[in-house]
């Protein structure tokens, strides 16, 4: 597929080894849906990365030519979304959406605030118990709280704990977003007990799932362009092509020691559609009716 973007973009950004654009071709409204946002300007629980502002993700926007973004709150700001808020104010609430960390202690009157500003839903990144604010305890009354906002739950959770809380996650009143494939492990893949529980929530219309993070779970590694995890992507990509977007996750805050590639990770998507409408729907569609993105 050609490239369409001009000449004139840059050839690295903060926090990614790309040094090109990506291959595929650009699309009008494409969303990237996974993402954080580092600003030392505000307080925070934990380590703050570097070159991860706002300002520093409009330079992946332009490489990668995408226009809508939807932001998470990480770890490292504890239940204070006062970064994740302003930068959603900073690229746009038109285009801009994000993704709360909240416990049930908070107000209607938050809740309203956060909703007015961008926010869609509410995360809960309980695959490892280091810096989590929240626990599998508050992920019942949370989601009663924010269910007549029309807001979901992001769940973070290994493939484990997903098969171990079905029986939680089925009472649930709002929509599920399954972060980074569901996480499913290697060599299992789609054999864990996971990939049948959550195509069958896919397939109710109950959940949605993020094409992201595909080197969380890889053995092979950017060496090998994380082709061992592309089983899990196309088996996704067949099942449930409706309820499904895709994420950079910029910064890779877990990848300390090389930073992905974007382009590359943009590319992975168009090697595991089999057409280009179907990237369109992942890209486009699929946002605009999970986040509320006006029509497209």
């Amino acid at each position: 597929m050609s490239d369409t973007r001009s000449t004139g973009l840059p050839r690295l950004v903060p926090n990614s080894s790309a040094n090109h654009a990506p291959r595929s071709t650009a699309l009008i409204n494409a969303c990237d849906a996974h993402l954080h946002i580092y600003d030392a300007r505000f307080p925070a629980i934990g380590p703050v990365a570097e070159n991860a502002t706002a300002r520093d993700y409009r330079g992946v926007q332009t490489l990668l030519g995408t226009s809508r973004a939807v932001i998470v709150q990480p770890r490292c700001y504890g239940t204070d979304n006062s970064a994740t808020l302003d930068a959603i104010e900073q690229l746009g609430v038109a285009n801009t959406r994000g993704v709360a960390v909240l416990q049930p202690d908070v107000s209607d009157d938050t809740l309203h605030a956060l909703h007015a500003g961008g926010i869609r839903g509410i995360r809960f990144s309980l695959y490892t118990k280091s810096h989590a604010v929240v626990g599998f305890e508050m992920v019942e009354v949370l989601a009663h709280r924010v269910a007549e906002l029309g807001w979901h739950l992001q769940l973070h959770w290994t493939a484990d704990q997903i098969v171990t809380h079905r029986d939680l996650l089925a009472r649930l009143p709002t929509a599920l977003v399954f972060d980074h494939l569901a996480r499913l492990p290697l060599p299992a893949g789609t054999a864990h007990p996971a990939f049948a529980y959550v195509s069958a929530l896919l397939a109710s219309g109950k959940a949605w799932l993020k094409l992201s993070g595909a080197y969380l779970d890889s053995c092979v590694g950017a060496a090998g362009r994380y082709s061992d995890m592309d089983a899990v992507a196309m088996a996704w990509v067949r099942t449930a092509p409706d309820r499904l977007v895709w994420g950079s996750d910029w910064p890779h805050i877990t990848e300390a020691s090389f930073k992905p590639d974007d382009a590359l990770l943009y590319d992975l998507l168009a090697h595991w559609s089999s057409t280009e409408a179907l990237r369109r729907r992942i890209l486009v569609d699929n946002p605009a009716r999970l986040y509320g993105f006006d029509s497209v």
